[in-house]
């Protein structure tokens, strides 16, 4: 008889010596990073993660699970053993630190407290066991201005300027210049602001400041700047975040102690070397916050040249066992050094490239490997203009090149006005001293971030490089007035709020007016106009070379162009697009064209209609002509007339208002007239949904069959001059498979027509859009008649949400994208669950009937990295997308073809 056993309570809390950094979705990042770097031997102060299922449960019920109070008590317990104190003891007193730590890095977003366990009581016994009793003074302050902010919900400001004060009776500028006296002063301080806004003293048991510190750290996960860095970095919102209950060291025990963060390589350049910021007498939090202004990480070998070696020697470690660019936080406590923290690195997207190549190189990594640590919105941010450094400019100052790129904009001071002047269509640079979590509004509204304090490790560096924002720090020279809203620059000069300014994140150079851009060195790679190995070759461009090779060595999915001109084709095929996946035929009736198109509509008789047929027949004929020209030997897929009729025919109030005047004017207006009385009779309300596609071409005899009569004969042109066409015609909207039937037994007749008078064998696949609910629902029925699909996700996306592109993105979308009902809109990455199903289900349904179907895609998602990655899981055959997007397209299908589970490198 088996015995009945009790399944396992879930364990909420684990040692730093129980994890690994294989178990991030549990411990966090930085809790498993902290177990990793203790298995590894290396100098981590002692502490306990709490696990981010104690948080979903906090989050789901709001109450904290009934076990963990006992299990945090038994790791506390082990915890003062080891460390041979306990927690707020009078005379030498253990201190913890409680610090967010997600699975994903989300910088400064969620909430961290310093120095818990100080109280009236055991501030003294800090201050006789480290002889200092200015240190013991410092860190109780710190305390109580980092619990009553984050904990207590104390504005922070009242925090700021009561130290201002206190530093300006002892007219002193850095708060390192406070004596003991003094700080004691402002410990009292703090606590009055406490009682005033908090409505309850400073809380003096240790214990209960750990607790509170624990639950405020879960609460913040879901603050309005976590959310709003989720969504814009697209981590989802379930995953909740672990809590790092750490033994503290003290960077802030006198000129032999300090705090800093490296860098294994440059995470703006990804060259190999020291980078990092180092600050003497001071508490990590000081660093990331910007507010005092580091010195470069080089500096630190002159000041503790054995905490240095040490340094090195542990980040060469680190590196190699992580293979990757590795961040870094750090504390010296009095020559003994402590790793407080490793991560894999945010890095600009030059870096991205050069690092992955360096690693390769370096036998760390496989190609396989490499393309997981690009990504295609990296690639299109190295495609962007930069300055043009043969302009004339006027530099008014020079900072630390954070975050590469060229930005222009009016200067704003805050978050608000860079988002309200951004939202009303105006590029803006947001100007602050330094940048603090409550600042990513205003981050993401500008074009480039400017502060006058910090370096590369601040709060503005550190989140802007992760977002790809363009980036200047630390730019002493400018004093930046934000109450003023004002900066000044050396000479003189005022910078009001409006002036435009420009900044280079890739120089640090700051300039006043605008300075004119020229094209990326990486889109004169793809244009043919800068080669790789040659002399002046970019090393930028070279790692970008092979990233490219790589995944086009990798892919499955081909990459085809949307384009509608030669010149556009051209461009393409030098981006490298392998024929072309959307021609809208559309485009070529604009300008010149648009009355024949009009006489065509609108004609009364079957003369009419075929006199303005015949003259569009060469016109057309000639553009194709030119397109397969341009992609000789690849495939052109050309999509028949699809807009809707209002898009060729007159403005109805126009056209009224016409009649109306020649009326009370008495002049004549009968031609108007009969196309007034025309227009009326073909309006439509929801002219999306109407006359348009195959319905054009079966209500509106002839139109379909001219077309195809001029790819055919432009087909069989290009054959006579030995050329290769490999032309495909696409029927748009069809429904039901009657549909289509009719239309390609009509455009078979024409082709053998023109086979017959040329005596040319032509091959022209003919297949169709799927783009309504419909059609991919009847997917099997209408690949009988199809030899390929393409579907055209916008208007899926359209159809199967019930949208109005044109009027839902402007009117409702940023609600919902706030409110979190979109992570992001469905016309900028698809819809998996709802067109992405009937993507699926109509390929499935498609190749069951007919197992040689080709399968491609036409809408914007063909661009999209995310999208890419679902349509090669989807088993579509190509992906098609404008000709700046082609790469993007390339790298992102190599990515799918090698993305392996659990690699995640954001």
């Amino acid at each position: 008889m088996s015995e009945n056993k009790e399944p396992h309570a879930p364990k909420f809390v684990y040692d730093f010596t129980e994890g690994n950094k294989d178990l991030k979705d549990l411990l966090g990042g930085k809790g498993a990073n902290l177990a990793e770097m203790t298995n590894l031997g290396l100098p981590v102060p002692p502490g306990f993660t709490i696990t981010t299922e104690a948080c979903k449960v906090y989050l789901d019920s709001g109450e904290e699970p009934a076990a963990l109070r006992d299990e945090v008590g038994a790791h506390l317990d082990a915890l003062e053993q080891k460390m041979g104190k306990k927690l707020g003891q009078a005379d030498d007193p253990l201190l913890v630190s409680v610090r967010s730590g997600a699975k994903f890095s989300m910088p400064g977003m969620m909430d961290t407290v310093l120095n818990i366990g100080l109280s009236d009581a055991s501030v003294q016994g800090l201050a006789a066991q480290a002889g200092d009793e200015r240190f013991a003074w410092d860190s109780y302050r710190r305390l109580i201005q980092m619990f009553g902010k984050t904990v207590l919900g104390v504005e922070g400001d009242l925090f700021e300027e009561a130290l201002d004060k206190a530093k300006a009776a002892k007219k002193v500028t850095v708060d390192t210049d406070l004596e003991a006296a003094d700080l004691k002063k402002l410990v009292t301080a703090f606590k009055k602001i406490v009682k005033k806004e908090a409505g309850r003293d400073f809380p003096q048991d240790p214990r209960e400041q750990m607790d509170l510190a624990i639950k405020a750290v879960f609460d913040s996960w879901n603050g309005d700047r976590a959310r709003l860095y989720r969504r814009q970095e697209r981590i989802p919102h379930d995953l909740g975040t672990a809590v790092n209950v750490c033994s503290m060291v003290f960077g802030n025990l006198g000129p032999d102690s300090g705090t800093g963060v490296a860098f294994t390589r440059d995470p703006a350049s990804g060259h190999q070397g020291v980078y990092g910021d180092y600050l003497q007498n001071a508490q990590g939090e000081d660093v990331v916050a910007g507010i005092r202004n580091t010195v470069p990480l080089a500096e630190l070998e002159r000041i503790d040249k054995k905490s240095y070696d040490q340094l090195m020697r542990i980040m060469e470690t680190l590196e190699n066992h992580y293979k990757d660019l590795c961040d870094i936080e750090f504390t010296i406590e009095r020559g003994q050094l402590w790793m407080l923290q490793t991560r894999v690195g945010k890095r600009t997207a030059g870096a991205a490239f050069r690092i992955a190549t360096q690693l390769v190189d370096q036998g760390l990594i496989d190609e396989t490997e490499a393309l997981q640590r690009v990504t295609g919105a990296q690639l299109a941010q190295l495609m962007f203009p930069r300055f043009d450094e043969d302009a004339k400019v006027e530099q008014v100052g020079r900072g630390i090149a954070a975050s590469p790129g060229a930005a222009v904009g009016k200067a704003v001071f805050d978050s608000y006005t860079a988002v309200k002047w951004s939202r009303s269509g105006e590029k803006v640079i947001l100007v602050r001293r330094e940048t603090n979590p409550d600042d990513l509004d205003g981050m993401i509204a500008a074009e480039g971030i400017l502060t006058s304090r910090g370096g590369k490790t601040s709060h503005a560096a550190v989140v802007a490089r992760g977002m790809g924002k363009t980036c200047v720090c630390g730019a002493e020279e400018l004093e930046v007035d934000t109450k003023r809203r004002r900066m000044t620059v050396p000479g003189g000069h005022v910078v009001e709020e409006g002036d435009v300014i420009s900044i280079d994140g890739s120089t640090g150079k700051v300039y006043l007016g605008e300075v004119p851009v020229v094209p990326s060195p990486v889109v004169e790679y793809f244009e043919g106009r800068m080669h790789p190995g040659a002399d002046d070759a970019d090393e930028l461009v070279e790692a970008v070379h092979r990233m490219m090779a790589f995944a086009d060595r990798k892919r499955r999915l081909r990459v085809r162009a949307n384009a509608d001109n030669a010149e556009d084709a051209l461009r393409a095929r030098r981006f490298g697009a392998q024929g072309i996946g959307l021609c809208r035929t559309e485009h070529m009736f604009l300008g010149d064209r648009r009355e024949l198109v009009e006489r065509l509509i609108l004609a009364d008789t079957e003369e009419e209609r075929e006199a303005s047929l015949k003259a569009l027949l060469p016109l057309q004929k000639q553009d194709f002509v030119e397109l397969f020209e341009a992609m000789d030997g690849l495939p052109v897929t050309v999509r028949l007339l699809d807009p809707p009729l209002h898009e060729f025919l007159p403005d109805i109030t126009e056209l009224s208002v016409r009649v109306a005047l020649a009326e009370s004017r008495q002049e004549p207006h009968e031609n108007e007239l009969r196309l007034l009385q025309a227009v009326h009779r073909l309006h439509e309300q929801n002219p999306m949904l109407g006359l348009r596609g195959v319905r054009l071409g079966l209500v509106i005899p002839g139109l379909f069959t001219m077309q195809v009569r001029a790819i055919a004969e432009a087909a069989a042109e290009r054959k006579a001059a030995k050329g290769d066409p490999r032309a495909e015609i696409m029927i748009p909207l069809v429904g039901t498979v009657q549909e289509l039937e009719i239309v390609r037994e009509e455009a078979d007749q024409v082709v053998a027509e023109v086979e017959a008078a040329t005596g040319t064998r032509l091959k022209l696949a003919i297949g169709t859009m799927i783009e309504l609910p419909r059609a991919a629902l009847t997917a099997g029925q209408i690949a009988e008649a199809a030899e390929f699909f393409s579907f055209g996700t916008n208007d899926l996306t359209q159809t199967v949400w019930g949208f109005s592109r044109d009027d839902v993105e402007a009117s409702f979308f940023t609600a919902y994208l706030e409110k979190g009902i979109f992570g992001v809109s469905p016309f900028e990455t698809i819809d998996k669950d709802g067109v992405g199903s009937l993507v699926k289900a109509a390929a499935e349904a498609g190749r069951r009937t007919r197992p040689d179907l080709k399968l491609g895609v036409c809408g914007e998602h063909g661009g999209d990295p995310e999208s890419v990655h679902f349509f090669h899981e989807a088993g579509l055959d190509y992906v098609s997308c404008s000709p700046f997007r082609i790469p993007v397209a390339r790298l992102e299908a190599g990515r799918a073809a090698t993305q392996s589970a659990g690699s995640d490198h954001r």
